[in-house]
């Protein structure tokens, strides 16, 4: 029993439990010995209900007969298809005579399942979509499927009462009964309460009708899931009434409700984006983005396919902002620019907006800078209201640091790249590569413009070539990986700083050094990979490492949303199995020997 005990509480998942949980593992398991070339797990059988771990041996897996990967002593197999009881994904077949120990989810098991080492265990070898059994993702499906039990509320009751009945029910609507009206109701939303009575404009002990949508937007129970999604966007609202042939009540149906059906469509999204009427409804649609990011991903699309998507939608929705704010806009013609990842179309869940200014030359009047920053800054106000964050570090069109005329910004970026020396120069032209205009294109294109047609000298590509590399993997020669020593990420090391961002870094560099920012971190290597900027398969492991890290960030993010958590891209080595922690080393190892080749030779490779 001890040899088990100490083997176990080495490995993942299991490293983390109490003694007394380690020996409930310890006393479910069972020893099992293979020959070589036996399959234990066979690609697409039923679901699994052991997971292995390797006492001793090693075993290849498979992917349709190609071997992926060898597992060794104390790495698992199994446990994905036993934690989501899907198919196993990968064949496994020993390599040699192989001693596992055979252990049913140990979830089903132990007094603390919290304790288990599961977060990312085994996060890139599966893309499925993990849903409950009985949840049809038939868009065709009737909305009476996914509708939820009616709270109800006399008219006359208090907005006091009215809330107490909706937290009871963890509901976030009631539907109002009109005395003396046949067949007439109201509603009342959270939204309602946090409008109305959060701001004082209702008191608590005012009746429930002072503050009821009427009259009731209602949907026939007969109604397609399809349709509900639409008739929600066409009107701008989260709740529909769902009522029978009669039109009575019957049901609730919530926006949420439907994230996770296939009807998050980005088009749709947007369609309603770009034709809200007013601010609210602005508002209103925005709210759909974050769903719409979710029931992507629940479908397994590509992180980098929905950063695009999402690159949009924030696109259109500060384009829409600045459509309705006329009476906020600056007092000349000018260009609204998108900076940063978002501009790149590679942005995460809980990415901030980065944005700039153009503003056309003026022949004649004093500084009008002032009254652009605190246009813009009215404008940036509104876009937090409609869901979007502005940058916290400063890079926003309210500083006057990112807000310059044609002139000022043509002047200041040939002075960035003649001069590295210059007080930022190295950052702010770094910071102003990323960009992508949603307003006057043409007046907003000055800068990229600028940065093409300006010389770049060797002092400035040196230095900016060096500030580039400061960003790099969290990888040692002893150590497996490099983490924070204190804080609250303490032994922890940040997957978006030292695995995307050195690889988007080092694209940015060699985008400006060919004098073309266009596109994101893949056009831009693709580029440098044509122009010689990179050699060999260069390109190809620094392209399938950026699409892997930013699905691994991507997904930890969209969980943390999902969950109603704060978004973080720190994770513990500790956390990781086996084959994701070597698969992630050597992702790091092959990005950090690249900067360290194109460090040496870069005036070379630019010759």
């Amino acid at each position: 029993m001890q040899e088990f005990l100490d083997f176990l509480a080495k490995n993942t998942p299991f490293s983390g439990l109490a003694m007394a949980d380690l020996e409930r593992v310890a006393a479910s398991l069972d020893v099992e010995y293979f020959n070589a070339n036996y399959q234990v797990v066979t690609a697409g059988a039923k679901p699994l209900e052991y997971l292995y771990l390797i006492r001793a041996g090693a075993v290849d897996i498979l992917d349709k007969g190609r071997v992926i990967d060898q597992l060794g002593p104390g790495d698992a197999f199994g446990h994905i298809s036993v934690l989501t009881g899907l198919p196993p994904e990968y064949s496994v077949r020993t390599s040699e005579e192989t001693l596992c120990y055979r252990l049913p989810d140990p979830r089903n098991i132990v007094m603390q399942p919290d304790a288990l080492a599961f977060g990312y265990f085994g996060t890139f070898n599966t893309r499925r979509r993990i849903t409950s059994s009985d949840l049809m993702s038939d868009t065709q499906a009737p909305v009476n499927r996914y509708m939820r039990n009616i709270v109800w509320v006399d008219s006359h009751e208090s907005a006091r009462s009215a809330a107490e009945l909706m937290s009871e029910a963890d509901s976030s609507c009631a539907v109002v009964r009109i005395p003396g009206q046949l067949a007439d109701y109201g509603l009342v939303t959270d939204r309602d309460f946090r409008t109305k009575l959060a701001t004082g404009k209702i008191s608590p002990d005012a009746p429930i009708s002072a503050m009821m949508s009427h009259p009731l937007i209602t949907i026939d129970s007969r109604s397609t899931l399809t349709h509900a999604f639409m008739y929600m966007v066409e009107r701008g609202v989260h709740h529909l009434v769902v009522v029978d042939e009669l039109g009575h009540p019957v049901g609730v149906v919530r926006a949420m409700d439907l994230s996770s059906v296939q009807l998050r469509n980005p088009l749709l999204v947007r369609s309603s984006i770009e034709s809200a009427r007013d601010i609210n409804e602005l508002r209103e649609a925005s709210a759909l983005l974050i769903p719409a990011l979710i029931e992507l991903h629940v479908n397994q699309i590509p992180s980098l396919h929905i950063a695009g998507l999402m690159s949009a939608m924030i696109s259109a929705t500060l384009s829409r902002v600045i459509q309705l704010s006329p009476t906020l806009l600056a007092p000349v013609e000018h260009s609204w620019l998108i900076l940063g990842s978002v501009a790149r179309g590679e942005p995460l869940p809980a990415s901030d907006v980065d944005t700039a200014i153009v503003w056309a030359d003026q022949s004649s009047g004093g500084d009008i800078s002032d009254q652009v920053t605190a246009s813009a800054a009215s404008i940036l106000n509104v876009m937090e209201l409609c869901g979007l964050r502005k940058c916290p570090n400063g890079a926003n069109a309210d500083n006057t640091l990112f807000t310059r005329s044609k002139q000022a910004w043509t002047e200041v970026s040939g002075a960035w790249l003649s001069d590295p020396s210059r007080a930022g120069a190295l950052l702010l032209s770094s910071i102003a590569a990323d960009n992508q205009p949603i307003t006057n294109i043409a007046l907003g294109r000055t800068i990229m413009e600028s940065l093409r047609e300006s010389t770049r000298s060797r002092a400035y590509l040196s230095d900016a070539l060096r500030f580039a590399l400061a960003k790099h993997p969290p990888v040692g020669f002893v150590r497996e990986f490099i983490v924070e020593h204190g804080g609250e990420h303490r032994g922890e090391l940040n997957l978006k700083e030292g695995g995307i961002s050195p690889i988007a870094s080092l694209a940015r560099w060699m985008a400006i050094a060919l004098g073309d920012v266009r596109g994101g971190t893949i056009d831009r290597l693709k580029r440098a990979d044509s122009a010689g900027l990179l050699r060999g398969d260069e390109c190809e492991i620094l392209i399938g490492a950026f699409t892997e890290l930013h699905q691994l960030v991507f997904e930890n993010e969209i969980v943390e949303v999902r969950e109603g958590r704060k978004p973080n891209t720190w994770v513990s080595p500790n956390d990781l199995d086996s084959l994701t922690r070597r698969h992630l080393r050597e992702t790091f190892r092959a990005i950090s020997a690249i900067q360290s080749k194109i460090e040496s030779d870069w005036s070379k490779r630019l010759a």
